[in-house]
């Protein structure tokens, strides 16, 4: 009866992991087969791994990314750009630790947003907040921002991000305003924080395409600055993937 009450007060307290580890020990093989410290280890292990589970989940829900990625699902290709090497590197997020950014770029297809959404989803996993964000989204939220008196608002919010993916970078000439406002993003980003940008146009094309000398210098110089370049290439994933889709 008394166990009954313990795990009535665990499901209470929001342990129902715990409860259910508790009473699966009871159920099982005699308990002299595993001490009171070992017993006491399971169940408190399976709480606070449904618990870190669901952080997870949490964090991955709120980075809004695009699509169900991961790195262990990137095709690494010494071809594309990409080797096993690198993706180990990204894997550990030590570059987060370090607040580098991560630059990619190539043509269209070549998987440029899912290895964005899978840095943000390796980031989630290891407990950084990440958000996953197209640029003309970006843009279009902080001129509406301004205009309600709640664009230093948005900007504190994006300075706490661990991880930031600015997906689709000078897809389309950007407007004075939207140089500045991602200026200062990344000014209050800078040395504190990662930003990953994907962009069809390699690194050398920016600062031209940014169409301002003063701006393009600042932005450029905080992207550049401690960044790992990955230049994709080859086909089109989604072609590729598509007619081995067609052949199975």
């Amino acid at each position: 009866m008394m166990i009954e009450e313990t795990l009535q007060k665990m499901l209470a307290l929001k342990m129902p992991a715990m409860a259910a580890a508790t009473r699966e020990l009871l159920e099982s093989a005699p308990s002299h087969q595993l001490s009171f410290e070992d017993r006491l280890g399971i169940i408190v292990d399976r709480e606070w791994t449904e618990r870190d589970s669901r952080r997870v989940a949490r964090r991955i829900r709120e980075a809004k990314i695009s699509t169900r990625a991961s790195l262990e699902a990137v095709e690494c290709d010494a071809a594309r750009g990409l080797d096993k090497s690198f993706i180990r590197l990204m894997t550990t997020c030590k570059w987060v630790d370090a607040h580098q950014n991560i630059l990619i770029t190539g043509a269209t297809g070549t998987g440029k947003s899912f290895l964005g959404a899978a840095l943000a989803e390796a980031a989630c996993r290891h407990g950084y907040r990440a958000l996953f964000l197209r640029i003309p989204r970006l843009v279009e939220e902080l001129a509406i921002a301004r205009a309600s008196a709640a664009y230093a608002a948005i900007l504190a919010k994006l300075s706490r991000i661990d991880v930031l993916v600015f997906d689709d970078f000078l897809l389309a000439p950007m407007k004075d305003s939207e140089r500045r406002d991602l200026l200062e993003v990344l000014e209050d980003r800078y040395a504190r924080s990662s930003t990953v940008i994907t962009s069809q146009l390699p690194t050398k094309s920016w600062h031209p395409a940014l169409n301002d000398p003063t701006i393009a210098d600042a932005i450029c110089d905080r992207l550049v600055h401690n960044a790992h370049v990955v230049e994709l290439r080859g086909p089109s994933m989604r072609k590729k993937n598509v007619t081995e889709s067609v052949k199975h």
